[in-house]
């Protein structure tokens, strides 16, 4: 399913126009479908770069995801109308960052399905047009860290696990694998910088 409504290359302008063409060829809002759950790339703009926010999950039995490198967000509950509300309330949850004050929602995904359950996620692209404070639900979350596009884009490589080797974003002691790669790789795609 094509989602490009326009056609324009990240390089060809600085980071802040290329924020502002997001929204012409990201999906706009929408509930998902048959989506089940609803991340948030969050993004920021420092010194002329984008940032986005990453949270690690705390080591958790139970959890598929144990230990992952992940994106805010989580499971929509029946309460939620829509997957929006869904993203609203777990980031909240998660991290203490509002996405109703002074974020602006520039449109979301294909949602993507995971391979080994039947469930799928849809990713909404945030702009974060301040410096949150982030407070860390340490029930689910052991620590969060912003990282830099440019230094994404130059990291890639590959990550082994005891479920065999897969491919990664690594940046320092930040390794970026799995569903949360999946949907880096969709979102660079997007933009253009691949």
């Amino acid at each position: 399913m094509a989602i490009f409504k326009k056609s324009w290359t990240w390089s060809n302008l600085g980071y802040l126009g290329n924020v502002e063409k997001l929204s012409e060829v990201l999906q706009p809002f929408s509930d998902g479908g048959d989506a089940d759950a609803a991340v948030a790339l969050l993004m920021k703009i420092v010194d002329q770069d984008l940032k986005i926010l990453f949270v690690k999950r705390v080591e958790n039995p139970k959890d598929p995801w144990s230990g992952h490198i992940a994106l805010p967000g989580g499971r929509r509950n029946e309460e939620d109308r829509n997957l929006k509300e869904t993203v609203v309330r777990e980031t909240l949850e998660e991290t203490s960052i509002n996405l109703l004050d002074r974020s602006r929602f520039l449109g979301s995904m294909t949602p993507l399905r995971l391979r080994h359950r039947p469930m799928k996620i849809l990713c909404f692209i945030v702009l974060l047009e301040h410096e949150p404070a982030i407070k860390l639900n340490e029930k689910e979350l052991e620590s969060s860290v912003w990282v830099s596009l440019k230094e994404l884009t130059k990291n890639r490589g590959t990550f082994k696990s005891s479920l065999g080797e897969f491919p990664a974003y690594i940046v320092g002691d930040t390794v970026i694998w799995g569903l949360t790669y999946r949907i880096l790789e969709k979102f660079i795609q997007i933009i253009g910088l691949h």
